[in-house]
């Protein structure tokens, strides 16, 4: 096919839905990032919660961000993505705002009726609804609204949207820091999802089915949770590669309270956090044909190792350009492991059952972040806290990552039939 055809084909072949719900996408996750940039300092500065209770926090809220989505779908396919899109953003803006206010004077009185845990606990369940819906219907729009020619590349199209936003996300959270500070970058995140909701009911076209499968009621995803956790080689290599993600959600976690606490008050952990989206929008495509010809689970596993290596560079100094060493290598990392790691599901799952099992290749993600928040606040606190040694936090960090390696090369052992298979397929 010539250039100018497959140009033609491209420029034809997506609906204006598909459009908006991506430059949406775009936004949300600004919107998100921006926050998640400062959440930590957040908590621990201007709320004075404790390190192990900022911790906590964060990890409840990220597990139900990334643990919803299983079920959200339902949601979007019952009442329609344009409704459950307009919801969601409103429900972030909402939340959003919320969270910006709990140092507000209108929200005295639920600070001194409540204790403050309890209080900013409710108060980040609400925003944490809104991706579990918001992902669905962004990813069954890009589904529905392109043609079949044009598929791939509309996926494509998705991912790098995401990734930009959150690139920008962290520089527009550290840009709002600085001018009028920190609560008003929750205030911006609000705006952001605002202005999507009206752009999604305004521009907005509930696109055709395009012959996809349907996503099944909330019973019938219940139902698939007791198919999926009945599947003992599958749920056991979940919880392992778990342990990727505890290692990853430290840079939202204990990263800035480890720098802001011991390294410089005034480090500018915000604008560092965009090295990793930056990261992977600019090695993705190199890293994935470097890779190309590494078999699947050796892939996965190599990007635990390279990770794991990423959070040894700051045991020498914890510098601005230690941390942004580090991230660069934790993102190479995450793009060595990522597009095999959903291979590697689809694969695993039995015939009939990919939709569902794809569907719990969040949960790793859900898991990490909760797991990841108990132990960041715990390790901050121990270790700066108690031993006054905070730098020696990260050999713990580093050696979860090494023990999942360790623990995914013992599972592919273990299953060698299952995995060797899989493996001469991406061969």
């Amino acid at each position: 096919m010539h250039l100018s055809d497959r140009l033609r084909e491209i420029r034809h072949g997506f609906e204006p839905a598909f459009w908006v719900a991506n430059i949406t996408e775009l936004f949300e996750r600004m919107a998100y990032y921006a926050q998640a940039a400062v959440l930590a300092i957040f908590l621990h500065e201007s709320l004075h919660l404790s390190t192990e209770q900022t911790g906590t926090l964060m990890g409840a809220f990220g597990f139900v961000v990334w643990f919803l989505p299983i079920l959200g779908g339902s949601l979007a396919d019952r009442f329609g993505f344009r409704r459950s899109l307009a919801i969601a953003y409103l429900s972030l803006a909402v939340g959003y705002f919320l969270m910006g206010s709990l140092t507000a004077g209108w929200m005295a009185p639920l600070r001194q009726a409540v204790p403050l845990y309890w209080v900013v606990l409710i108060v980040l369940m609400v925003p944490a609804l809104g991706p579990s819906i918001v992902k669905p219907c962004v990813a069954g729009t890009t589904a529905r609204a392109s043609s079949e020619s044009v598929r791939s590349i509309g996926y494509s199209i998705y991912y790098t949207l995401v990734n930009i936003g959150g690139t920008l996300g962290p520089i527009v959270a550290y840009l709002v820091r600085r001018s009028v500070g920190i609560e008003n970058v929750f205030r911006v995140s609000a705006l952001f999802v605002l202005l999507m909701c009206f752009a999604t009911l305004i521009f907005y076209k509930e696109p055709t089915r395009s012959g996809e499968q349907a996503v099944p009621t909330i019973w019938a995803a219940l139902r698939n949770m007791l198919v999926v956790l009945s599947n003992l080689r599958f749920v056991a290599f979940l919880l392992i590669f778990s342990g990727f993600w505890i290692i990853f959600w430290q840079e939202f976690i204990s990263l800035p309270l480890f720098l802001r606490g011991y390294v410089d008050p005034n480090a500018k952990i915000d604008l560092l956090l965009s090295v990793d989206p930056a990261t992977v929008i600019a090695f993705q495509i190199v890293v994935s044909y470097l890779t190309r010809k590494i078999p699947t689970f050796t892939a996965m596993t190599l990007g635990i190792l390279i990770s794991s290596f990423s959070w040894i560079i700051l045991l020498f100094h914890a510098s601005t350009g230690f941390v942004i060493a580090a991230l660069f290598v934790l993102a190479l990392g995450e793009i060595t492991q990522s597009a095999r790691y959903y291979e590697y599901v689809s694969r695993l799952a039995p015939s009939g059952q990919q939709g569902t099992y794809m569907g719990y290749s969040f949960l790793p993600i859900a898991i990490g972040y909760l797991v990841g928040g108990k132990l960041g606040g715990y390790l901050v606190h121990y270790f700066g806290e108690v031993l006054h040694r905070p730098e020696q936090m990260w050999w713990v960090v580093s050696g979860i990552g090494f023990a999942t390696a360790l623990l995914m090369w013992v599972y592919n052992i273990v299953l060698k039939p299952v995995a060797a298979a899989d493996s001469s397929i991406a061969d």
